[in-house]
């Protein structure tokens, strides 16, 4: 059977609409779809705005095969934060906490998911604990995708050009081997991008050719959301 490859985005923004835009007409063009990493920030949504351009992008990309993941919490006030742990050791009553809070803010937009990326791809086993209580069907981190409904974990590290990581010709030809090694030996490919990262030629480019590697050794698109082997009940509010 062919092996999964997901392209996730995040770092959505107005700034950055158009690059993202192309980005993903380029995917299409490989029929690749996207898991767009929706950050549960109001002012980064525009939720104050129905008529968000951004918010119109996203709904046209769900309207193809794209799929959005809930990526991180949302923002609490900062008394309740000073006594919260660090997201990679949340218990799982505090991240219950903030998973309530972030899935509010996305349905204060109209949008719902099941797939949950924990802030830089750490989740601590009470976030786990939590998004299973909450009804979400897939927690993605950086070594692997869980299926939280049948408990079965699909190795697979992240490959990512963002924030902290280094765009110099060197880094992305590693990149780009790097996945043609995984891909050729049928393992499972998961790249990332922040949407910053788009403006650098270089970097944009990295990444579509290791898209391309990955096809052609017969990798399989798809999201996020369809790591979940059975649907789920959506996450509640």
């Amino acid at each position: 059977m062919s092996t999964p490859l997901v392209v996730s985005l995040s770092g959505l923004g107005l700034r950055v609409l158009d690059q993202c835009a192309e980005f993903a007409a380029e995917l299409d063009r490989r029929q690749v779809p996207l898991s767009l990493l929706i950050s549960p920030r109001p002012d980064h949504l525009g939720a104050r705005n129905p008529q968000s351009p951004l918010l119109h992008w996203v709904a046209e990309r769900l309207a193809r095969r794209d799929a959005i993941s809930l990526h991180g919490f949302a923002r609490l006030s900062p008394g309740l934060r000073a006594r919260l742990a660090p997201a990679a050791q949340l218990p799982a009553h505090e991240a219950g906490l903030r998973l309530a809070a972030a899935s509010a803010v996305l349905e204060q937009v109209g949008l719902r998911t099941n797939s949950f990326i924990p802030p830089r791809w750490l989740a601590s086993p009470g976030t786990v604990t939590a998004l299973q209580r909450r009804g979400f069907s897939v927690c993605a981190d950086a070594m692997a995708v869980r299926d939280l409904t049948t408990g079965q974990v699909h190795r697979a590290r992240i490959r990512m050009l963002g924030p902290g990581e280094r765009a110099e010709p060197w880094w992305c030809r590693a990149l780009v081997l790097g996945v043609e090694r995984a891909a050729r030996r049928g393992r499972p490919v998961r790249l990332a991008m922040d949407a910053a990262e788009l403006r650098k030629p270089a970097a944009r480019q990295a990444l579509l050719d290791a898209v391309d590697l990955a096809l052609h050794h017969g990798a399989r698109p798809v999201t996020y959301a369809s790591f979940a082997r059975r649907s789920a009940t959506p996450a509640r509010g």
